[in-house]
C-alpha cells in the first residue's frame, strides 16, 4: 500500500487520466475529488463489495438459471 500526505488542495495522479484532489479536511473526514473518463466506474468500496456480493448470489441461484434456461428454450430468432 502507498501511504501519501496531501494538503487540501494538493492532487494525487492514478496514470494518465485520473486525478484525485483533497477538498477538505474536516475532524476525521476527508472530501476527495475525482476527475476520470466517463469510462471509469468509481464506486464507495463498501458499495462495490455489497455490488459484487450480489452478482455472486445471483450466479448461484440455481432457480433463476432454470429460469433462464425455460425462456431461452422457448426463443425463437427472426428468421428476416
Amino acid at each position: 500500500m502507498l501511504v501519501l500526505k496531501r494538503k487540501v488542495g494538493e492532487t494525487v495522479m492514478l496514470g494518465d487520466h485520473i486525478e484525485v484532489q483533497v477538498l477538505g479536511v474536516e475532524g476525521e473526514t476527508v472530501k476527495l475529488g475525482l476527475v476520470a473518463p466517463k469510462e471509469v466506474q468509481i464506486l464507495r468500496k463498501e458499495l462495490y463489495i455489497s455490488i459484487a456480493e450480489e452478482n455472486l448470489k445471483a450466479g448461484h441461484n440455481e432457480s433463476n438459471q432454470a429460469q433462464l434456461l425455460d425462456l431461452l428454450k422457448g426463443f425463437k430468432p427472426n428468421s428476416e
